[in-house]
């Protein structure tokens, strides 16, 4: 069997997920990885035992044995690596968020349509089966008519003002960071399982710690590595933020995120609440889906391949009672985005659970808007997006 090659531009902590995930189908060669320098590459590359470095993504890109690439650069690189893979005619799965900017993003969407190849944003949290579950089960019709969506998105690793990494410099990162960052998985999976579009926001953003302290270097995330001298760095994109939310046809909604929060490791939350029943699923706990009644007891629904829908049963890998995790919902992408390039990714192969250029683009545009709204001093804010044209 002919195995699909793929290379990774960019092995930072998200990284080792991708070549994991792809290492688990069982049907692609982890050809190469490009880092900042050849040095860098090549110590990523002994890391993750894959057998070439590139010091530099174009280089890569060039590679004939490669048909793939996965973008998992800081942000502002998202945009010039996405398009030179792009202009080669290679797939793109990129991480989130798409890019720096709504214009970016849909010159990026736009430019992906155009060159009829398989285009992905990593929103990784569609993978889970109880979010699928949940999605099914409201556009079935089981829930009502949806009237509430609402939860939170919060983290802690970046409590600790030694915490500096490229995510908070607006040149490399972009101008939000929690947002940006988190937020951006709460909207598309509050969306993706509600079925429904967020019209406008009203956001109030702030900057818990307006100072932090670099060591020249950019941090990981999630590293907790603090040594050497540090230089004290202003900050002013936001690090914690709440949001009101209009959805087209009249359901309300809100959330908050942040990542100075202790004790919140990651704890994405989300419930839709209809006119039947209400639905709550927490990534921590991702294994239960919680569903709430009015005139009856409330119940969990337990991960299990013999309760879940017909739909679903794909997603799900061990049998109830075994649980499966973050990996799991990751690899659960991949298996997705590959099945979808197998087939050249046209349009119409494009499983229905898997997030395009086009979420990230619209994804974009949300947090743009929340952006502006909090600008403003808290104001109703349009969400504006432009629909693809083929």
């Amino acid at each position: 069997m002919k195995k699909i090659g793929m290379g990774l531009v960019g092995p930072g902590f998200v990284a080792a997920h991708h070549i994991d995930a792809v290492r688990r189908l069982g049907d692609v060669d982890v050809v190469a990885i490009a880092g900042s320098s050849q040095q860098s590459a090549e110590k990523k590359a002994r890391e993750y035992k894959v057998d070439k470095a590139y010091g530099n993504y174009h280089d890569l890109i060039a590679d004939p044995n490669i048909s793939v690439i996965h973008n998992t650069t800081p942000n502002y690189l998202h945009l010039p690596v996405t398009m030179a893979a792009l202009a080669a005619g290679k797939h793109v799965i990129s991480d989130k968020p798409l890019a720096l900017n709504p214009e970016e993003a849909r010159t990026m969407r736009d430019a992906a349509v155009k060159a009829k190849v398989a285009h992905v944003v990593t929103f990784n949290y569609r993978g889970n089966p109880l979010v699928q579950q949940a999605r099914g089960m409201i556009a079935r019709g089981e829930c009502g008519d949806v009237s509430f969506v609402h939860g939170h998105y919060l983290q802690d690793w970046m409590t600790d003002p030694n915490v500096y990494s490229w995510r908070s410099d607006p040149a490399k990162g972009g101008s939000t960071s929690a947002l940006g960052d988190i937020g951006s998985h709460w909207c598309d999976v509050a969306e993706h399982v509600s079925g429904l579009k967020i019209a406008s926001v009203l956001a109030e953003t702030t900057t818990v710690i307006p100072v932090r302290y670099s060591a020249g270097a950019s941090a990981e995330a999630f590293s907790t590595k603090s040594s050497g001298e540090r230089t004290p760095v202003n900050v002013t994109s936001e690090d914690l933020a709440s949001v009101l939310l209009r959805f087209e046809g009249g359901a309300k909604g809100s959330f908050s995120v942040g990542q100075v929060l202790p004790g919140h490791k990651n704890d994405l939350v989300l419930e839709v609440n209809g006119k039947a029943l209400s639905l709550k699923w927490k990534q921590e706990e991702q294994n239960d889906l919680w569903i709430g009644r009015h005139n009856r007891p409330n119940e969990i629904m337990a991960k299990d391949p013999a309760l879940v829908s017909p739909d679903v049963r794909s997603y799900v890998h061990l049998p109830g009672g075994h649980q499966e995790s973050w990996a799991d919902a990751f690899f659960n992408l991949m298996r997705d985005a590959y099945a979808w390039i197998a087939e050249g990714g046209a349009p119409e192969a494009k499983p229905v659970m898997l997030p395009t250029f086009n979420d990230g683009y619209r994804s974009n545009c949300l947090v743009d808007a929340m952006l502006k709204s909090s600008a403003a001093g808290g104001v109703w804010q349009s969400v504006v997006f432009q629909a693809e044209i083929r």
